[in-house]
């Protein structure tokens, strides 16, 4: 059997002609599309990989802003300091040095309940006025006692009392 000699015929050899041009336009096509999805995906992709890192560094800085806050509240739950404020002082006609040194005798009674949280505090509240109450303060060769009127319990011990004659 012959193969038939196409080279002879023009229609064929411009169809295959045609077949040759054509799957090389098509493959410059293909190229072109191909390459403008490539290059549009690498762009998305390189924007994504941006958004990852910028998110991930969010998250650090909330995650470290957490951490502090949380080491706040921790502090904020904690007694931090006491205070005591005599009311009644001028009724006795007391100095303000020897009210000083009354008020310093008491926050040194009561010193231990520093840096404690609120909760153990709260639950020795007794035990605070029972220190505080029974104790006699020597002030100008008189003694006075004191009793509490009013005790806040929060970052600050707050402490109001009223003196009296022993």
């Amino acid at each position: 059997m012959r193969i038939p000699p196409y080279f002879s015929r023009p229609v064929w050899q411009r169809f295959f002609a045609g077949m040759a041009i054509g799957g090389i336009v098509s493959w410059f096509i293909f190229l072109y599309i191909f390459g403008e999805w490539n290059e549009k995906y690498s762009k998305e992709i390189q924007k994504q990989r941006e958004d990852i890192a910028d998110l991930t560094n969010d998250i650090k800085i909330w995650q470290e802003d957490y951490k502090e806050l949380n080491k706040l509240n921790s502090q904020k739950l904690i007694v931090q300091d006491i205070k005591v404020k005599i009311q009644n002082s001028d009724k006795y006609k007391l100095d303000s040095f020897s009210v000083f040194e009354i008020e310093d005798e008491i926050i040194e009674d009561i010193k231990m309940m520093k840096a404690k949280d609120i909760e153990t505090i709260y639950k020795s509240s007794d035990l605070i006025k029972k220190i505080i109450e029974n104790k006699v303060f020597k002030v100008n060769e008189k003694r006075y006692r004191v009793e509490i009127r009013q005790m806040v319990i929060y970052t600050t011990l707050s402490i109001k009392v009223d003196i009296k004659l022993d």
